[in-house]
């Protein structure tokens, strides 16, 4: 009984990983094949290896650029995020206050919200305000999905810090500043890394306002592979490219932060 058990645990996870890994696969087949294999013959891998489609990337500005834009708002997001959800999080987490559960729902309700709910609001402001086509329209836009997220995952890992810690530095004379740098944060760090993950994430992969919000100068690369259809049709692996080296900073960030992530599971956070 227990071989069998074994053999379809084994089987399952066999056809996981290959549902999981084939559309990887695929996209990377085709970022190496000419337009022309793409959309005439069906392989498993290029009959024609070509870097072609990566080397457009890597000059045509309009491409590049997209990445470089994606990186600033989205590190300017995270960056914020965190610094807002860090003391909103200690606070749900130490003190009693009337609402609070309420507060902290309403807070949930608003990550729960679709985006299209706010862009025309997000549109009317930035252009009374001047903002659109910036990359802190984007990263302010996000916020309103990123805060909430990052102060739930924060204060289920500040929870599990004994309340003790804290009065005994109090005790010992250290200002609240302090205590919180030197000795709170450092006990959290995996709380920190799982919130920029999923902050990082987020802003990183998010569509509709990005593209809402901006234009020219802080055009994003999630924008811009929505714009690949000229005239002689759709440029299959330029697309096919875009999308692999658009999986790359999130998978270096997935690298540094996986042991904190596993450890966000295990409590019940992520």
């Amino acid at each position: 009984m227990r071989d069998n058990s074994t053999w379809w645990r084994g089987a399952f996870l066999t056809l996981y990983l290959v549902f999981a890994i084939l559309p990887l696969y695929w996209m990377l087949n085709m970022s190496f094949k000419t337009n022309t294999e793409i959309v005439s013959t069906l392989t498993l891998w290029p009959r024609d290896f070509t870097f072609e489609h990566y080397r457009t990337i890597f000059t045509d500005p309009a491409w590049y650029s997209g990445y470089i834009n994606s990186l600033i708002y989205v590190v300017i997001n995270t960056v914020i995020s965190l610094a807002v959800a860090l003391p909103a999080a200690y606070a749900f987490s130490r003190y009693r206050f009337i609402g609070d559960k309420h507060v902290f729902f309403w807070l949930l309700t608003n990550r729960m919200t679709p985006p299209a709910v706010f862009l025309l609001p997000f549109f009317q402001l930035y252009s009374s305000v001047g903002l659109m086509d910036t990359h802190l329209a984007v990263a302010l836009a996000h916020l309103v999905f990123n805060v909430p997220l990052a102060v739930w995952i924060l204060e289920g890992f500040m929870s599990g810090v004994p309340r003790e810690i804290d009065e005994t530095a109090y005790v010992d004379g250290y200002s609240f500043p302090r205590f919180f740098l030197t000795i709170f944060l450092p006990l959290i760090k995996s709380g920190v890394g799982v919130a920029a993950f999923f902050c990082f994430m987020f802003s990183w992969v998010e569509l509709l306002l990005a593209r809402t919000l901006t234009s020219v100068n802080a055009k994003p690369i999630v924008a811009t592979m929505t714009r690949t259809v000229s005239a002689s049709g759709m440029d299959w692996g330029v697309l096919a490219a875009a999308g692999v080296l658009t999986i790359v900073p999130g998978g270096i960030v997935i690298w540094f932060v996986r042991h904190y992530i596993a450890k966000g599971f295990a409590m019940g956070r992520v």
